[in-house]
């Protein structure tokens, strides 16, 4: 069983997918820390995020990056993320490590932009949890906030504009619902009732596999 959730920034799709995992059981990967991985790598080593080249070399150092660094968790690691997410040679230089945990005999749980349209296709369960930007905006910055680090709603919410905007119109894997994948619009859902209703939309599919 492989179940792909895929959304926009903020969405609560992590939130879902570790949800899922511990509901049916599969490993679950948070593919956008591949992103910040490679980001924070050329954060702290100066690389360029206006350079290509330098970030698909930065992609060589994403096995040494601590997964509980609060440091991926930046906005400043955020927005270099979303940049080098749009290079192609960033994504075909992490595409068989996410394709690999997809392979996975026991299964897996995977969320990020293009996991229903690129990385796993064929997935048992496909969602696409979304909500307004605003009220994603509202959400990052209770979550930096609740971190300890400084955020601004109106800067919070131009910076997920934009990323929506870059996600949607890269060239390489851009962000969009899968065909065959479930909408999820979580703008008016509370924690709770967001994964109760991704778990029976996963449990629908499961039912007519």
């Amino acid at each position: 069983m492989v179940i792909a959730v895929d959304g926009p920034a903020a969405s609560g799709k992590g939130t879902i997918a570790r949800a899922l995992a511990k509901h049916f059981g599969p490993p679950h990967m948070d593919t956008g820390m591949l992103y910040r991985a490679v980001a924070l790598t050329m954060f702290r080593f100066g690389g360029s995020p206006g350079s290509e080249f330098e970030a698909v070399r930065a992609c060589e150092g994403v096995a040494q990056v601590d997964p509980s660094d609060p440091e991926l968790r930046s906005e400043a690691v955020s927005a270099i993320a979303s940049r080098i997410s749009a290079y192609p040679g960033v994504r075909a230089a992490l595409l068989e490590r996410q394709r690999s945990f997809a392979a996975s005999s026991d299964g897996a749980v995977l969320d990020g932009r293009d996991i229903g349209t690129v990385i796993a296709p064929n997935a048992t369960a496909k969602l696409f949890v979304t909500a307004s930007p605003e009220v994603r905006a509202q959400r990052r910055v209770r979550e930096l906030l609740e971190r300890g680090m400084p955020a601004h709603y109106e800067d919070v919410l131009i910076d997920i504009r934009a990323r929506d905007e870059r996600d949607s119109h890269r060239a390489a894997a851009p962000l969009r619902q899968a065909d065959d994948a479930d909408l999820l619009d979580t703008s008016d859902m509370d924690v709770d009732e967001a994964i109760a209703a991704a778990i029976a939309l996963v449990e629908a599919r499961l039912a007519h596999a």
